[in-house]
């Protein structure tokens, strides 16, 4: 993330310090409450209200134990916490993407909560799920919510086209855009150029941006430059929305597909809510749900994502054990439930999917394209490699780079975070 040090964000980050750890704060009493602070990562209109209610819920269940609920924007978390941990100052429980964790963990920035009472349900969680907050044989977070990326569609439109099912391949893809634009006069896909949403082009040639086992970086392979090629393909042709470059980008691809004006996009389950909000989807039987097209090695899948709740280390043993069991509380089955229920995400424990869960066909489709799902490697700087390819791909697909000349800068910015991989 790139910020500029303005007056109003050093405002920001003192005001996030002055709400960070309580374990210095006068609550720490031994016959006192306990306050221990929680930042929450979550989207501040659609998904906070929730968390808020559920935090209610629980100081009302444990009136020792207060929780300082602090909203913070995703995308300024984790250089915060960061900041935050290294002076001693960050929140008891975070809200962790999960890609933050092997890199925390591995500044000893969070706490191992094997044998926890965090951890008491760990039989209950998908074990690929467990596996990805672990770094070094340890588990450093609780899976509270999980995502991946889908094609999202509308099904009107592509009945409309004589489309009978989602298309398997990008090929595919391409051919129904055309068939889509011919028979509704709107765009049948319109793809994004952030690196995140580039990957799934990458794992349908079997490859990814490094190669964690041998240290080699992968990124400029000629597997890689296939992939990214069918991904700049999908901006031009009949039915596919050109690239959008601007800073907006997100806002008006989204936009687009839930008013109908465009019939497919790349998109995760955060958005479901706002996919009912719009009026093509008044009528949520319209959404499509299907896995991301596979690639010329015929492999299809997305990253897996997702959120953790992880117990900062350099709290006091006090709001640590505080900490452990709201994380406990947040995690359960029962909270799970009202989370997914509320905020039409995906649940991270097999009895979190009541009845009552899948019957959301948002939430029941994205759970059909989970088993496709690839998990990130553990490796400290894997999130950050996107990095150098949000600065490249964005020109690639704007025409003002050739993919070979992006690959190759994204390569050289990519050894500097990884510098012991080689080309």
């Amino acid at each position: 993330m790139r910020r500029g040090i303005a007056a109003s964000a050093l405002v920001a980050s003192f005001a996030l310090a002055a709400t960070a750890c309580g374990g210095s704060d006068s609550d720490s009493k031994s016959d006192g409450p306990v306050t221990i602070t929680w930042w929450d990562t979550s989207n501040a209109t659609n998904e906070a209200p929730t968390y808020k209610a559920l935090v209610a819920d629980f100081e009302k269940a444990n009136p020792k134990i207060k929780v300082k609920y602090v909203d913070v924007p995703f995308d300024q978390a984790q250089n915060k916490f960061d900041t935050a941990a290294g002076s001693k100052g960050a929140p008891d429980v975070l809200r962790s993407e999960v890609g933050w964790t092997p890199a925390f963990a591995k500044k000893s920035y969070f706490l191992p909560l094997d044998g926890t009472e965090a951890l008491a349900d760990q039989s209950k969680f998908q074990p690929n799920l467990i596996k990805q907050a672990q770094y070094e044989g340890k588990t450093y977070g609780v899976p509270l919510v999980t995502d991946t990326l889908a094609l999202v569609y509308n099904k009107a439109l592509f009945k409309k086209a004589g489309i009978t099912e989602a298309p398997k391949t990008w090929e595919e893809l391409k051919s129904d855009a055309a068939k889509v634009k011919a028979k509704t006069k709107v765009d049948g896909y319109w793809g994004s150029t952030q690196a995140y949403y580039a990957q799934s082009f990458l794992y349908g040639e079997g490859t990814d941006t490094v190669d964690a086992t041998a240290k080699k970086i992968t990124v400029d392979s000629a597997a890689a430059k296939k992939a990214y090629g069918t991904w700049l393909s999908t901006f031009s042709g009949k039915g596919l929305h050109k690239a959008d470059t601007t800073a907006d980008a997100y806002a008006h691809i989204q936009d687009a597909f839930v008013n109908g004006k465009v019939a497919a996009i790349i998109q995760g389950p955060w958005e479901i809510t706002n996919f009912y909000k719009g009026s093509a989807f008044s009528d949520k039987s319209n959404l499509g749900i299907a896995t991301v097209p596979a690639g010329s090695a015929g492999k299809a899948g997305a990253p897996t994502g997702g959120h953790n709740l992880s117990v900062y280390a350099g709290s006091d043993k006090a709001h640590q054990a505080a900490a452990l069991k709201f994380v406990n509380f947040m995690t359960s089955a029962k909270s799970q439930e009202t989370i997914a229920l509320k905020n039409s995400t995906l649940p991270t424990r097999g009895d979190a999917y009541t009845a009552q869960v899948k019957a959301d066909p948002g939430i029941a489709g994205y759970q059909g394209v989970l088993s496709a799902a690839q998990p990130r490697p553990a490796l400290p700087e894997y999130s950050s490699l996107w990095g150098p390819l949000d600065t490249e791909l964005p020109k690639i697909a704007g025409g003002k780079e050739s993919l070979d000349k992006g690959l190759s800068n994204a390569e050289l910015a990519i050894a500097k975070l990884v510098p012991d991989f080689s080309k």
